[in-house]
Formats: structure tokens, sequence, C-alpha cells
């Protein structure tokens, strides 16, 4: 059975339950298009390939625009295209396969209370410093010292090992990273919306893909 789909990060918000403030993240799950069903026999594997968005023609390369002809929809194509990996042949209920077309909802996987684990990229935050991307304390800020408050301090020995182990905490690209967040509750579902609302905070800007599994 399916447990997992695809969604839009939205913004945070907050709800009350019985007196209680939950801070909450709205994602927006339009329903998923099946683009393609992968089989043992061509790709090796079973898998559910699902559209999620919309974009314009124009905005869509001809390769894919052959891909996804049979799903033209107000001359709009999906903006996303992911994979849903199975053990078995993908079906909806123990009797009823899935087949290209077929629209996934949230209230088809999930229902409230529901624990999810969601998978997103974090926040990009470009080059960093050790101090930002890994809390070190920064050097001396006194005896003269000018230009070491921010500094990694020695990142090795001399001729002997002579290079600089693998692994080393130093300055570099911070954040952009595959992110999952485990145990989080299914707060709401709105049918008419096609919103969700899940407890906590998820990784990533607002506007992103993110994956929600059960």
């Amino acid at each position: 059975m399916l447990n997992k789909i695809f969604g839009i990060k939205l913004k945070m918000a907050q709800t009350f339950t019985e007196g209680v403030r939950i801070p909450v993240t709205r994602i927006l799950v339009n329903p998923c298009i099946v683009t393609q069903i992968k089989i043992p026999e061509k790709q090796g594997f079973w898998a559910m390939q699902v559209g999620i968005g919309e974009r314009k023609l124009k905005n869509t390369s001809k390769p894919l625009q052959g891909h996804l002809k049979k799903l033209i929809s107000n001359n709009n194509f999906p903006r996303h295209l992911a994979e849903i990996k199975f053990g078995e042949e993908p079906r909806k209920t123990s009797n009823e396969p899935f087949k290209v077309g077929d629209k996934i909802t949230a209230s088809d996987v999930f229902a409230v209370g529901d624990k999810v684990m969601i998978t997103g990229v974090s926040k990009g935050k470009g080059f960093a410093g050790v101090v930002k991307r890994y809390h070190f304390r920064g050097g001396s800020r006194t005896h003269g010292q000018s230009d070491r408050e921010r500094a990694p301090g020695s990142i090795g020995q001399t001729t002997t090992p002579g290079r600089i182990f693998k692994g080393k905490k130093m300055g570099g690209r911070m954040g952009h990273n595959k992110i999952s967040v485990k145990n989080l509750e299914v707060i709401s579902i709105d049918a008419i919306k096609n919103e969700m609302s899940v407890s906590g905070a998820i990784p990533g800007p607002s506007g992103t893909l993110i994956a929600i599994t059960k």
C-alpha cells in the first residue's frame, strides 16, 4: 500500500487544541498525478513516478512534453517529478493496481493523528566560517591578536603526517543538505484547500518540495 506522497512547504502557523498552543507547518498537497509505472521487465524494479504542481507548456522541455503528453491539463504540465519505490506492483487496494493518470490526495494516504517523517533540503547559507558552521570559539581577543577572533586555529601537524586529515572541520558551504525529521504528527487535513498541517518545523524554505512518509 502507498505510504508516501509529496507536497510543497508553505509556512509556519499555530493552532490550539484543548487550550494548548501547537506550532505547525502548513503543506500544500495538491493531488499527485501518476505519470509512469516502472516495472522489473523494463527498469529492473517496481516504482511509481508522480507529478506534483503545475507549470506552463512553454517552460517544459520537449523530451518532458513527450513523456507527459497524455497528461496535459489546461495546457499545464507537472512542475516536479518524483519517484516512489515499491517491492511489488503498486496498488490502490489489494485488487486494484495504480495506472497512469490516477490522482493521489493526502486523505488517501494519511489521517489526523498519524506520525510522519518529512524529508527536504535545508536552507543554504553559502560559504561560512568555522564559528558559524561548527560553533568554534575562535582565538584569543587580547595579547596583540588582531585577526584571530574567528580563525579555526591549527589544522594539522608538521611533516608527519604531512597532510590534513579527511573530515577536518573547516570553513565551507553550509546548509543545502538533505534532512529528515521524524515523528511529526498530522494535525489537520483540508481536502478543499489541498492543505495539511503537521506539528513542528520542517526543513527548507517556503516553496520547496518535500516528501511525506508514514
